[in-house]
């Protein structure tokens, strides 16, 4: 579907167009310009010898052209769907979002052009020679208009951010990001209901007329159902398969068993499997996907905030051994992702908190104001954890704020896709965390394990003069009041926390390297770190090095 950029003059609508449109893979299409290009002459000309009516008519003419050509980002001009028919138009033929600014930025923007928008009197018009007939001033056309602007349910502030700025805001609203750098490129959708488009991707990715959904005992029963309806709608056979829910199922025996499910549902390199469920789920389908056949697509539907915002991300898939979490496994990423924030509305409280750990810990990586929106989560510190499900239903803010979330990583592996260099830093309270994991049999789940990491990890940037003192408080109390752990559970033994940590995959040379927090929105990478002083965060004791 397209992707329509709508609002006044001024805000911006063809740089964040050109931004998005090179980020998603799409063309940019300026209606302006077509309509310019259609007519042979300039925009200010069309009106000077049509009229706004001749114009208004060339605008639907051109929006009904470009929507029957191959998606786009389309910049539309600012009243182009004041018209109720072109608004009914964009509408049933994609998303739109209007971008909005202050008066000042406006009319600064529109300044700098002056003559070039014929419904607009230019600032520098003499007194003695008045606007043409039917020309405002910017701020008319804007209080004309506020009304009908204000009518978009997606909309994006523009006002004093850079551009780049303002696109990522514009992802986060849509929900819409492609992914590349690790084999193909693929799409991430997020937003409630998108599972019910999952036949219709499927088929436009190609992926045949058969398929595996793998849930585990948990996310089957509630979703498998669904997401198969919308694929056999689209003529897609469908085998349920439900693995048991856990870490402990986390092994080569299930990617075994996954193996044989394929090999009855007779899958071929042409087809796909699809992953319905959390991390766990998406780390075993995706590693059978990539050892079946030597590589066959898969589909990532995440149900959990954790996968939604990082594991389900990236492309990184595998399996534990007994002595330690993810030393198998391959980097082949999902064809496709669809998030769907409605499934969150069932989510237990304990498996909420956990994806909040992750996303506290990309606010602390590269988005410090997404600190901000995490008071809408206050019932997670007085909540029960063993509670069936979260207050979550009809949130209207939710699938941004999960997109914002999960934009921090996504620009991460943009840049580093195999894990090379910067991406270690999502490594931030891993190393520590995998750790905890282990030691405690996995009663401390991932996202407790990572909270608790975050802020050791914290102390040890502090103790380094990485981190000016404060910060571990400061991640502390933030991780706390969304009823997190923050301390070593009673009773861990430390020595089995440190020999899982000398396992873990990420090491150079033989060392563990940590990535640690220097401050909010800002981590170092590749930090080695002396064992005295590890043993001492660890335990709280003195360190006596």
């Amino acid at each position: 579907m397209h992707l329509f950029l709508y609002g006044p003059p001024g805000s911006g609508k063809s740089t964040i167009g050109h931004i998005l449109a090179r980020r998603l893979d799409l063309p940019f299409v300026d209606l302006d310009a077509v309509i310019a290009d259609t007519a042979k002459q300039k925009i200010p000309d069309i009106f000077a010898c049509e009229g706004e009516a001749g114009f208004r008519a060339r605008e639907t003419a051109a929006l009904k052209a470009v929507i029957a050509c191959p998606p786009a980002v389309i910049g539309l001009g600012g009243g182009a769907l004041l018209k109720t028919e072109n608004r009914a138009l964009a509408e049933a033929a994609g998303v739109i979002l209007c971008l909005e600014a202050d008066l000042a930025t406006l009319q600064a923007r529109v300044n700098r052009a002056p003559g070039t928008r014929p419904l607009l009197s230019s600032p520098h018009t003499d007194c003695m020679q008045p606007p043409k007939a039917g020309q405002k001033s910017i701020s008319q056309l804007l209080a004309e208009r506020a009304e009908h602007y204000a009518s978009f349910s997606r909309r994006v502030m523009v006002s004093d951010r850079p551009p780049e700025e303002t696109a990522d805001a514009a992802q986060a609203a849509l929900g819409l990001f492609r992914i590349s750098g690790m084999g193909p490129a693929y799409d991430v959708r997020v937003g409630d209901g998108v599972i019910d488009t999952l036949g219709a991707r499927f088929r436009e990715l190609g992926c045949g007329d058969r398929t595996v959904i793998v849930g585990d005992t948990h996310t089957l029963p509630l979703y498998g159902e669904r997401a198969a309806a919308a694929l056999r709608a689209h003529g897609v056979a469908v085998s349920l398969v439900a693995i048991p829910a856990g870490e402990e199922t986390k092994t080569i025996a299930t990617v075994a068993a996954l193996w044989s499910a394929f090999l009855k549902a007779g899958i071929e390199r042409g087809h796909a499997v699809i992953a319905l469920g959390g991390g766990v789920t998406g780390d075993l389908t995706g590693f059978a996907a990539a050892t079946w056949l030597r590589g066959v697509r898969w589909v990532g539907l995440p149900t959990t905030l954790l996968a939604m915002v990082d594991s389900g991300l990236g492309g990184k898939t595998g399996a534990d051994l007994p002595e330690g979490k993810n030393l198998i496994g391959a980097f082949h990423p999902p064809a496709l992702v669809l998030a769907d924030t409605s499934v969150l509305a069932t989510l237990p409280l304990r498996e909420l908190r956990c994806g909040l750990a992750e996303a506290v810990k990309h606010a602390v990586i590269g988005d410090p104001a997404l600190l901000d929106e995490l008071p809408r989560f206050a019932f997670c510190k007085s909540g029960e954890a063993g509670e069936p499900g979260t207050p979550l239903a009809n949130c209207e803010w939710l699938a941004a704020f999960v997109a914002r979330a999960m934009a921090v990583k996504i620009r991460v592996i943009q840049q580093d896709p195999f894990e090379k260099g910067f991406r270690a830093a999502l490594n931030l309270g891993h190393t520590i965390g995998h750790g905890i994991e282990k030691a405690t049999h996995f009663t401390v789940q991932h996202g407790e394990a990572v909270a608790i990491g975050t802020v050791l990890e914290a102390r040890l940037a502090e103790a380094l003069g990485l981190a000016k003192p404060g910060l571990a408080a400061q991640l502390t109390a933030t991780f706390s009041d969304l009823g997190l752990p923050v301390e070593m559970p009673d009773g861990i033994n430390l020595a089995e926390v440190q020999t899982a940590m000398a396992l873990d995959k990420k090491k150079a040379g033989g060392k563990v390297r940590f990535a640690l927090p220097a401050a909010i929105g800002d981590v170092r990478v590749g930090v080695d770190v002396k064992d005295a002083l590890l043993r001492s965060v660890l335990s709280h004791a003195p360190c006596g090095c």
